[in-house]
């Protein structure tokens, strides 16, 4: 959501620290907070003003007319608060229809002043501008300021000025304090609109010969500006509504969220409930809230949420295990049901999800079947069968009572069979993938003609497209409605018609968004969604793709590779907008994926460019002030925009924006590729798709759909595309999803009594619910909140009822009234079906195909050792946070990664210790010196290292296998050690790992030292060393300096550790030996010198090595003859 509401104290710090006025602001800082742990002689160190001035004390809870309920004590001295404190704090109390415990007050100081110095001042937004409110009395008896107020719009990106406020809202103010309080407000305006704030009252604002004091404050800011404002705001607190605890689950989820690229939200409502949901998408989650509420399940109801924007199944699993965590708590005597819906969903991979659901009842599934719960599961979209098979599966498994169904069910339908409404029917077996829906149904191999374009009601529409509303209302049978609509009843809905201002545009807005021609230019690299959409071109039989370019500012101008039907095309990305536009003229509309830190800046560049009639701005969680720049800008310049915080929308036939109508089997199965007579629109783009089902089960089909978005201003409104459809011919019948929160839906209501919306209008608000829950509840999207009564679903729906739009008695009958209307209309003529005619085949990418399961390849590679694809990496089956948390080291990564073994705590050290002791040896080697040359050469760091790797063999450093391999060899045949230094003697060969230039075995080499005293002191047995030492006794005493070197200890040594460990067999440990694991050692070791080296070459400045020529002997030939 956006607009959250923030504490007093909060708000009045924001205020003391930014507001910029030369209104003498009083009392800054002077507040204190208490509750139930507060150390009172602490508190009055820190605000020594507490013991000498008179106080104020209060809730700072989010309680709304304190002073009303006598939950303000006043002129109190520290004692006294204290008196007044003790019956109140951490006490249950009752404000309105919530009940909760007061926990946290402010203590203020008491300002003495007289009635005329109360002032009423408040800042709120609307989609045209903020609205400053003034009213010269104010207080606990101020009364409706709306109707009293002093009202001033400042439009967007206009300014306030202080003669505006003086002559506009300062009226009946005296001479003496109208210059104080015009500079406060505006200084109150700047404030309010640098730091983001969508509304800010004070009540009372008081004015005395000292200055201003800020008495009483309620505020609430754009939360998605948190990535602007964060330097000012800081860590801000969000306290829960009065009434309902903030549960540390919750913050959980809220954590998870802000952490995803997806939605994840919960809100707890009544942990001891019995009804529990998990719900998929922000629209869906509030339908199925509405439907438990009208079916009386409101008291049981236990918790609102949705998760959303395809998560991933760590993700999932994640939500999932908390609530189901937090439902098994306590049992319920009458058990407890789950309810896991969702519409049909639009890209999520509803298979993914459902994995990590599953993974989470798996985990769960004792104590849900000691709570006797019951979970009744819905879903739709892409591979949503296959999801639909895993959570039955679990359910025969695991012996807990599932029960599933898929598109075929009405969304809400096992919201009934969970409470008991309606029966549980036996379902067929489910097909366990899509691929019946991506076959041509005639089997026919030659690709058809093209489809039909017009509307299935085109032949027919001239002589009836005027019929008025409340005729087709009339018209219809009595008895077919009387079941379905609700008894008319008088709902105030307040003053709707205020509601309905001209937004004033002053661009002529296209009545025809788009065509089977519209060319777009897609701003993201979202190929998955732009390869939907040129299926969905070809299905259309869409002579062209109807994506001409995409922009992605992160890469150089290139290619990209694309399928249209059969065949691979290529489609320009250019790394700028100005290229894109200048080599495409044709393209009108742009689809944004920008992300919501980006689409600001690349929707007002596009709206530079006259040929731009349409954007479609996908991101969600962009800030109000932004959006309202953007839907100015449009305005002027005649563009409609959708969005943002959509999934788009669809002209079946011609056109479709992104990933709207899901993949291709529901467009073929919502028959989205040819138009119906019935158009859409909706703010949820989850809820679009499940209109798509319900119109093509109960007409001929959608026209258009349109899915504004869920933030509180919109680019366009329900009344913006109502109109459009009302003019567009081939439309019949109009369907509006409407939701709670703001007054759009009251503008179709005057249209219907003005005439101006003749065509039949089936509408529903979502979110009836909310006026069932005793304190407020933010449901998934940012605009579904009611902030006055006529904002509420109820009220609404009511008005429609009023004006003579077709309303069903709740969302599950929806379906229903479409039906009824729909056969109506094609009973009198109105619309003419049309005969079906089937689409062309479109391949099924590989991808996809595997995915569902329909296909199998062999993997091009094979990995034992690491997986990288869940929600944190795991090395050998361990995940990293475990390595760190049993602190195994490099060793111990070591041994995982190269054994896939957990080797124990000595091995892990000792190749801790060989790392170390050859990591270097000196500049003068082979390696070292390698890489010293390269460095000097200007070379970078890979390839000087490298220079120095290529170094390892046989003769420098690659003697740990070898010995390793020769020594075992001899000791396992059985041989003497003198009969194996004799046979080597014998083959002309060396024996790797003895001899070294420097050392003897009067000067022994350290390193070898440390290790053999460390590998006698740990390793269970030697049995190889001890041979390799006997061997270097002989060797030694012909030679002082044939000694055992390090590579040769190294390596009988590792022998040994993987022979007697006890982690792997002989045949394991000889294999690691075989194929050059000892190597490594030295490799990984050496690594860390030959890097010292180049970075001290480099640190050192030195130039380009060339070798002198008195260290190089010139031998060549004396006389050479032709």
């Amino acid at each position: 959501m956006s607009a959250k509401a923030i504490s007093e104290q909060t708000g009045k710090e924001f205020l003391y620290k930014y507001i910029c006025t030369t209104a003498a602001v009083q009392n800054r800082f002077r507040y204190a907070n208490v509750t139930s742990e507060t150390d009172w002689d602490r508190l009055t160190q820190e605000h020594p003003w507490l013991l000498t001035e008179r106080l104020v004390v209060k809730p700072d809870q989010l309680i709304k007319r304190r002073g009303k309920l006598g939950l303000v004590g006043i002129n109190l001295d520290l004692q006294g608060v204290q008196d007044w404190l003790k019956p109140r704090l951490m006490r249950e109390t009752t404000v309105a229809k919530a009940k909760g415990v007061l926990k946290n007050f402010l203590i203020e100081p008491f300002v003495a002043h007289t009635q005329n110095e109360e002032f009423y001042v408040c800042i709120y937004a609307s989609r045209e501008g903020d609205y400053v409110l003034f009213h010269h009395e104010g207080g606990v008896e101020v009364g409706d300021v709306d109707a009293k107020a002093q009202r001033l719009l400042v439009a967007v990106d206009n300014k306030l000025s202080e003669d505006q406020v003086t002559e506009q809202l300062l009226t009946h103010v005296s001479d003496d304090k109208k210059e104080v309080l015009a500079s406060f407000i505006v200084g109150l305006f700047n404030l309010y609109e640098d730091l983001y704030f969508t509304y800010l009252e004070i009540n009372p604002l008081v004015v005395t010969q000292d200055g201003v004091y800020v008495l009483d404050m309620a505020a609430k800011i754009d939360a998605t500006a948190d990535y602007i404002c964060k330097a000012k705001w800081g860590d801000v607190d969000f306290p829960p509504p009065f009434g309902r605890e903030a549960y540390p689950e919750e913050a959980y989820i809220a954590d998870l969220d802000a952490k995803s690229g997806a939605s994840l939200k919960l809100t707890l409502l009544n942990p001891h409930g019995r009804i529990w949901t998990m719900v998929a998408g922000g629209g869906a989650s509030v339908v199925y809230s509405d439907t438990i509420c009208d079916l009386g399940g409101v008291d049981e109801l236990a918790n609102y949420g949705e998760y959303s924007g395809a998560p991933s199944e760590q993700q999932t699993y994640d939500y999932a295990k908390t609530i189901l965590s937090l439902m098994t708590r306590e049992k319920h005597h009458q058990g407890k049901v789950l309810i896991i819906g969702g519409s049909i969903a639009n890209f999520t991979n509803v298979a993914a999800t459902f994995k990590g659901i599953v993974r989470a009842i798996r985990d769960y599934q004792g104590p849900l079947k000691e709570h006797e719960v019951t979970i009744f599961v819905r879903r739709g979209g892409p591979n949503y069968q296959e999801g639909l098979r895993v959570m039955g599966e679990v359910g025969k498994t695991t012996g807990i009572p599932i029960h599933v169904f898929g598109t075929e069910t009405h969304m809400t339908a096992i919201v009934g069979m969970a409470l008991g409404h309606r029966p549980i029917p036996n379902q067929p077996p489910m097909d366990a993938h899509t691929a019946n829906f991506l076959l041509n149904a005639s089997n026919n191999a030659v690709t058809p003609a093209t489809t039909r374009t017009a509307s299935f009601s085109e032949g027919h529409m001239a002589t009836n497209d005027a019929t008025p509303a409340k005729k087709s209302k009339a018209g219809l049978p009595a008895d077919s409605l009387h079941s379905i609509l609700w008894p008319l009843k008088n709902v105030v809905t307040g003053d709707w018609k205020e509601a309905q201002a001209s937004s004033g545009c002053s661009g002529a807005k296209a009545t025809t968004l788009f065509s089977r021609h519209t060319k777009a230019i897609v701003w993201g690299m979202q190929t998955r969604a732009v390869q939907g959409m040129l299926d969905f071109d070809y299905v259309c039989s869409r002579d062209e793709p109807s994506v001409a370019a995409m922009v992605y500012p992160f890469t150089g101008d290139h290619k990209q590779k694309f399928y249209w039907g059969h065949k691979e095309i290529l489609l320009p990305v250019y790394k700028n907008m100005a290229d894109a536009m200048n080599k495409h003229p044709e393209v009108d509309v742009l689809i944004s994926f920008a992300s919501l830190r980006s689409a600001f800046d690349s929707t007002m560049e596009t709206m530079q460019y006259p040929k731009i009639h349409t954007i479609a701005i996908i991101a969600e969680g962009i800030p109000e002030a932004q959006t309202r720049k953007m839907i100015k800008l449009a305005d002027e310049k005649g563009v409609t925009i959708i969005g943002p915080a959509t999934v788009g929308g669809i002209k079946p036939g011609c056109f479709k924006i992104g990933n709207t109508g899901g993949m291709l089997d529901n467009i073929l199965a919502s028959k989205l590729y040819r138009p119906g007579s019935v158009a859409y629109v909706s703010r949820s783009g989850g809820m679009s798709n499940e209109l798509n089902n319900i119109i093509s089960r109960t007409t001929d089909g959608v026209y258009e759909g349109v899915a504004i978005g869920g933030d509180r201003y919109p680019g366009s409104t329900f009344m913006d595309h109502v109109l459009r459809y009302q003019d567009t011919p081939g439309i019949q019948m109009i369907v509006v999803l409407g939701e709670i929160g703001g007054t759009e839906e009251y503008k179709i209501c005057q249209g219907i009594r003005e005439g101006r919306i003749t065509k039949p209008v089936v509408c529903w608000c979502i979110g009836t619910c909310a006026t069932m829950f005793s304190s407020e509840v933010q449901f998934g999207h940012a605009g579904a909140c009611a902030n006055q009564a006529s904002e509420t679903a109820v009220a609404k729906n009511q008005a429609l009822r009023d004006a003579g739009a077709y309303v069903p008695k709740s969302f599950d009958e929806l379906g229903d009234v479409i039906r009824t209307v729909y056969e109506e209309l094609v009973a009198n003529g109105t619309i003419v079906p049309a005969r079906e005619v089937p689409p062309p085949t479109v391949p099924m990418d590989y991808s996809w195909a595997r995915e569902l399961g329909l296909i199998r390849k062999p993997a091009s590679f094979m990995t034992s050792i690491c997986d990288e694809r869940g929600q944190e990496l795991i090395y050998a089956g361990m995940p990293i946070t475990e390595v760190f948390k049993e602190e195994m080291g490099l060793g111990g990564v070591l041994g995982l990664l190269w054994f896939q073994r957990r080797l124990p705590r000595y091995a892990c050290q000792f190749i801790e210790m060989c790392l170390m002791v050859t990591a270097d040896h000196g500049p003068a080697v082979s390696g070292a010196h390698n890489t010293i040359v390269c460095a000097r050469a200007g070379k970078d760091l890979i390839s000087s290292l490298t220079s120095g790797l290529l170094t390892i063999g046989d003769r420098f450093g690659g003697a740990l296998d070898a010995a390793a391999k020769q020594f075992s060899k001899a000791f396992d045949s059985g041989m003497l050690p003198m009969e194996f230094v004799n046979k080597m003697k014998k083959d002309g060969k060396l024996i790797m790992g003895i001899g070294h230039r420097v050392k003897s075995i009067n000067n022994p080499d350290m390193r070898v030292q440390i290790l053999k005293d460390f590998v006698k002191q740990h390793f269970p047995a030697t049995q190889l060393l001890d041979y390799a030492l006997d061997v270097e006794k002989i060797t030694t005493s012909k030679k002082p300096n044939l000694i055992l070197n390090v590579d040769g200890f190294i390596g009988v040594a590792f022998v040994d550790l993987l022979r007697t460990c006890g982690g792997f067999t002989r045949d394991e440990a000889d294999e690691f030996v075989e194929i050059g694991a000892l190597n490594g050692i030295f490799v990984l070791g050496r690594s860390m010198g030959f890097i010292g080296h180049y970075l001290d070459q480099k640190r050192l400045k030195q130039g380009l090595y060339r070798h002198p020529w008195d260290d190089i002997s010139y031998v060549l030939p004396e006389h050479m003859s032709m």
